[in-house]
């Protein structure tokens, strides 16, 4: 019997939703097609297809993307959304090019209609308060930092929620791809193929008479400086950037040139986050994010200070200590996040965190 790579497609895409699946792993294994799912930050082996079969099925899915079926040779993403188990999902479509002329492919599954309070993604009640507070501000500019996978889309979906139904305030969006389609806000698809970069989308958004604007992630020096004088002439903003933690995300801004006053008068909350697998929660969550927030006087002293790693404030390390002792993490979850933070400075730094001893 021929392989049905719609229909078997389709079956893909109902178990993923079904497990929850944040995405969908394709991987070419020599003549064989591997098929994992991402639950709850593990890959999941799904089952396995043979090459032929595979090769069938990305060619749908690249198909359903937009995306050039017969170049193998370049990095390619696009987009599309599907009806799943009586749910819209958005799905974001990436391949990457393998060894001997194969493809593999992940696909980010996306529901659209998923919206939860930051007091329920937050492990501890603190950070959320936190957020709530600076939402109300009427300018300046909060940024999130984080690794993939860490929540920073979540998070910032919870809040454009809280400003449009509590605050009644006037949102747009700068997003590439936009995740989830939200009536009540006006979102702005990024395509720099056809010049709408978002620092072009920037300029153009500050025309159209918006109380917050979120930008989908800072890039580039320009987007950075149009950033903060957004934040300067009236206009909260908020986004996402790539930086280890909360502090770095300021060193960050710093280098992509905005000057250290105008992130002073602008600057009015970063956060870092991750997130963690959690032993019991409020109300049975499998997961929650832990965020570490810089605002006020913390804020001001890391840019006050001349040298970096002075901040003393409530860490994401001490976060999860705290998370540990109160029974909510597990110590080996609590190694796993050590681990990969030590892939990324323990080996070049040469300092060791203190940790609870395993069980």
């Amino acid at each position: 019997m021929s392989f049905g790579a719609e229909r078997f497609a389709a079956h893909l895409l109902s178990e993923a939703s079904r497990k929850n699946s944040s995405d969908i792993h394709l991987i070419p294994r020599g003549e064989e097609m591997l098929i994992q799912f991402r639950i709850q930050g593990d890959l999941v082996h799904f089952r396995t297809l043979s090459y032929s079969s595979g090769e069938r099925l990305i060619s749908h899915l690249k198909f359903k993307a937009s995306l050039d079926i017969g170049d193998k040779r370049k990095p390619q993403s696009g987009a599309f959304t599907a009806h799943i188990n009586e749910d819209i999902l958005s799905l974001r479509v990436s391949t990457l090019p393998a060894s001997s002329f194969k493809e593999s492919l992940v696909i980010r599954l996306l529901p659209q209609a998923f919206s939860v309070p930051i007091e329920r993604l937050s492990l501890f009640s603190k950070p959320a308060k936190q957020l709530l507070s600076l939402v109300h501000y009427s300018h300046g500019m909060i940024l999130f930092t984080g690794p993939t996978g860490s929540g920073k889309t979540t998070t910032l979906y919870s809040l454009i929620q809280y400003c449009a139904t509590h605050l009644n305030r006037n949102i747009i969006t700068l997003e590439d791809p936009i995740e989830r389609q939200q009536d009540h806000i006006l979102q702005v698809q990024i395509n720099e193929r056809a010049g709408v970069t978002y620092a072009a989308g920037l300029k153009a958004v500050l025309r159209h008479d918006p109380d917050i604007i979120i930008i989908g992630e800072i890039r580039d020096p320009e987007t950075a400086q149009i950033a903060a004088r957004a934040a300067l002439s009236g206009h909260l903003v908020l986004s996402t950037l790539h930086a280890k933690n909360a502090e770095g995300a300021v060193y960050r801004m710093l280098d992509l040139g905005v000057s250290k006053e105008e992130l002073t008068q602008t600057l009015i909350g970063v956060t870092g986050q991750r997130l963690v697998k959690v032993n019991r929660s409020k109300p049975e969550i499998a997961r929650a994010t832990i965020f570490e927030v810089l605002t006020g006087k913390i804020l001001q002293s890391v840019l006050s200070q001349t040298e970096r790693g002075l901040c003393r404030h409530d860490s994401i390390n001490k976060l999860l200590l705290k998370g540990v002792a109160l029974g909510y993490v597990s110590t080996e979850e609590y190694y796993r996040w050590m681990e990969q933070e030590t892939d990324d400075t323990a080996k070049t730094s040469g300092l060791v965190s203190e940790a609870p001893g395993r069980a």
